[in-house]
Formats: C-alpha cells, sequence, structure tokens
C-alpha cells in the first residue's frame, strides 16, 4: 500500500471515532488509499462523512451513513456545473457506476471489495483529480 503523502486530518478522526461506525477498517483502508494517491489532497467533513479536496475544490466525497455499504462518491464540487459531452475518465475496471459524466459513485460492500479494487481505485483517483483541475 502507498505511504500517506497527505496528513489524515484530525478532526476526521475524531468524528470517525464519535460514530463507532462497523466499517471503520475499510474506512481506514479507503482514507490512506486516497491520501497516498495524490499530493496536494486535503481531508474535511462533509455530508457527514471523510470528504477530499484538491485547490480548494471538493472533488470526493465518501458517503458512510447509513452504515450498509461505503461509497465514494467522485465529483466536481457543491455548485453545478455544465455538463462534459463525454465522462470525465475512461474507467477501465467498471468500478464506477455514472451518475452525469461529471459525477460517478464506487461502492464497496466489504474489506475484500476495498483490497481487490484498490489498485483500480488509485488510477481512478489520480485520473479523477487530472481531469477536474484545469
Amino acid at each position: 500500500m502507498n505511504e500517506p503523502v497527505n496528513v489524515a486530518n484530525e478532526k476526521v478522526t475524531k468524528f470517525l471515532d464519535d460514530l463507532n461506525h462497523p466499517f471503520r477498517s475499510e474506512i481506514e483502508r479507503l482514507r490512506a488509499l486516497i491520501l497516498g494517491t495524490e499530493v496536494g489532497l486535503s481531508e474535511n467533513i462533509k455530508w457527514n462523512g471523510p470528504n477530499y479536496s484538491f485547490g480548494e475544490e471538493d472533488r470526493i466525497t465518501m458517503k458512510i451513513l447509513p452504515p450498509k455499504v461505503i461509497q465514494l462518491i467522485f465529483h466536481r464540487g457543491a455548485k453545478v456545473k455544465e455538463q462534459p459531452g463525454d465522462r470525465l475518465i475512461s474507467d477501465q475496471s467498471g468500478m464506477l457506476a455514472w451518475r452525469e459524466n461529471d459525477r460517478a459513485i464506487a461502492t464497496f460492500k466489504t474489506m475484500q471489495d476495498v483490497e481487490n479494487r484498490e489498485s483500480d481505485l488509485i488510477g481512478v483517483v489520480k485520473d479523477w483529480i487530472a481531469a477536474t483541475t484545469v
């Protein structure tokens, strides 16, 4: 697994400590993968879950409630933007479920899901940051 290139936010850790989430191990693994992928990502809380910003713009939000699955929502921030003509990235893994051409969701149900998709997820995060940073 990659070494973190960004530091986990203590407020996010405290939030998760207080939550006592049944998928805490999976959440921590995803946090480490995301933070270890791209220099310049920062972590905070948005929509009651960990959120990752690049250049002050929200890019990836972890949906952890209700605690049935964990979803990573890949987006271009809170403000509605004109839709691109094509999907922002090519996802050869099939991991992403596309909602719009600039919004996709990756769903994880178990630690095995996370572990099986680690290399795919690293590629998607890198591609997403590159595609949404203009």
